[in-house]
């Protein structure tokens, strides 16, 4: 199973990025995808921007993300 977890991109140099997952900056590879641009969201897996999703979509995944840490903490 793979798993991309969303992040906000908020830097770019030539084809590498800086993305926001979780309240982490990381580094993601943008090797893969065209027209991405600073705020955009992105997937990532293994370090690499696999594909743009909307902001909406990624907000709710993050959200999922958040709760899935706080049971895991119960």
């Amino acid at each position: 199973m793979c798993l991309g977890i969303p992040g906000k991109v908020i830097k770019i140099e030539d084809k590498n990025s800086l993305v926001e997952i979780l309240g982490v900056s990381r580094e993601a590879s943008l090797d893969l995808l065209q027209d991405v641009k600073i705020g955009d969201y992105v997937l990532v897996h293994a370090g690499c921007a696999i594909t743009k999703i909307d902001e909406e979509e990624a907000l709710k995944t993050i959200e999922l993300f958040k709760e899935l840490q706080e049971l895991a903490h119960e």
